[in-house]
């Protein structure tokens, strides 16, 4: 197997290197990802796993080189699960993930948009102001491990420093593994949930039973030296609590969260969040996307605009400062409640209206009782709009006045994009535009937007 060659054609989701072993004819036969290759490159594979329809390699001698290829900034990057795509240039990960955009929906649903948008990218180091970091006592090394899971373990990575973190939580990185070394609580606290607002620094320990007063005493040494807030999360993600400091929590300042918020500068917008809400992982993506998201929306004063998963209304508190009215819909009557009260805390409650609602069962019936919408935006998680695109295409047959003209689509994954996207091709859309947003730099998650407009 080491004299065997392949050529790398393109990436899978997982950021592994797709090839094809020969035929004796040779055609292409069996399909070979290989860990850390590149599209454009020739390697020979060292496979490990041998499956019937394919087979699993790590990368061994390197025959030829893409010009796309970089030495890694981060020195955990082969060992730590965080990223996989930092043997790539900034430039070569924007086009691997417009490719793999295009061919998904291409190859899922036979559909190519009209205009390919400008990528949206942006700082590919210390962006993630959203993280979710394992804790475990090693007892065998003699020390607690925070971070990343390793490449395909369910271990703590034993990293120091994290390039991908903001600076000042990459250097906290070793002060928090001793910090939980010293607490009783050292093996029921699996987990550590990072949140980055505006001016403040949320860090949020998953506790599995009660803190000592020793623990209290180093905890808050702890958030005064760093100034980071703590808040305990005791059981579910609704459980979490600001711990300290918590004198910014009163009966008049109950909803804004220890001052934890994002803002939308260009529509004056603040947006308080609890550190376990669903919020962007990079502010700096999330402040250009909205804004190119409703440019390409183009709603105009006199519209009735729909925000489909709607969550804290990232995307509804912008609409409303350009349309008539804006109803934002989502699944969690917590999160209608929230955005409710951000709408307010806003100004824009007279704008706004919230409705909870399972958009995973929502039927033709369903949208012609929220009445007609001139313009949508759809906002769905990575399972994707199915129930909501056959819901148009149903309404489309029933009564076509009702559908609106325009939809804008956000989405973290391009296969269900590409499935919805056959769905809506169905309903009258033609897939105006699309393209992707680089939000999360150095690993394979591919967001994307796409502008849908009704042609009959």
């Amino acid at each position: 197997m080491s004299n065997l060659k392949i050529t790398i054609t393109s990436l899978d989701m997982e950021a592994r290197g797709i090839g094809h072993l020969k035929n004796e004819d040779g055609s292409n036969g069996k399909v070979v990802f290989v860990d850390g290759a590149i599209p454009g490159e020739v390697v020979s594979p060292q496979i490990y796993r041998k499956k019937a329809n394919f087979e699993l390699a790590k990368m061994g001698r390197l025959f030829k080189e893409s010009p796309q290829r970089i030495i890694p900034k981060c020195n955990y990057f082969d060992m730590c699960g965080g990223c996989s795509m930092q043997h790539i240039s900034a430039d070569g990960q924007v086009a691997i993930k417009q490719r793999v955009l295009e061919d998904s929906l291409w190859h899922i649903s036979k559909v190519k948009p009209k205009t390919l948008l400008r990528p949206i990218h942006g700082p590919t180091w210390g962006y993630r102001y959203r993280a979710r970091l394992s804790v475990r006592n090693v007892v065998k090394k003699g020390e607690v491990l925070v971070g990343f899971h390793e490449k395909k373990s369910r271990y703590v990575a034993d990293t120091k420093t994290c390039e991908i973190l903001p600076k000042h939580i990459s250097a906290l990185m070793v002060p928090l593994r001793k910090l939980i070394s010293t607490l009783s609580i050292i093996d029921a606290l699996p987990q550590i949930e990072l949140a980055i607002g505006e001016n403040t620094t949320a860090l949020v320990l998953r506790i599995m039973r009660g803190l000592s007063e020793n623990d209290e005493k180093i905890l808050k040494e702890f958030a005064d030296k760093h100034t980071i807030q703590w808040w305990l999360q005791k059981a579910g993600p609704d459980s979490v609590e600001l711990y300290y400091p918590n004198a910014a929590i009163g009966e008049e300042n109950k909803n804004n969260y220890g001052g934890l918020h994002y803002t939308l500068p260009e529509f004056g917008i603040k947006m308080p969040f609890k550190p376990t809400d669903f919020t962007q992982v990079n502010h700096h993506i999330n402040r250009v996307m909205v804004v190119r998201a409703l440019r390409l929306l183009d709603v105009q004063k006199n519209e009735r605009i729909a925000d489909f998963f709607c969550g804290l209304g990232n995307f509804t508190l912008p609409l409303a400062t350009q349309a008539l009215q804006v109803v934002g819909i989502e699944g969690s009557i917590a999160l209608t409640t929230r955005a409710e009260e951000n709408a307010r805390s806003n100004n824009l409650h007279s704008k706004t209206q919230f409705i909870t609602k399972n958009l995973f069962e929502i039927t033709s019936k369903d949208l012609r009782d929220l009445g007609k919408f001139d313009r949508i935006l759809i906002d769905p998680p990575r399972d994707g709009a199915m129930a909501l695109c056959e819901a148009l295409v149903d309404l489309s047959q029933l009564q076509n006045s009702m559908l609106p003209k325009r939809i804008a689509y956000v989405s973290c994954s391009p296969g269900t994009l590409a499935r919805d996207a056959g769905i809506l091709v169905k309903a009258g859309y033609v897939l105006n535009s699309a393209g992707v947003i680089n939000m999360f730099p150095h690993t394979s998650h591919v967001e994307s937007m796409a502008i849908f407009d009704l042609i009959r």
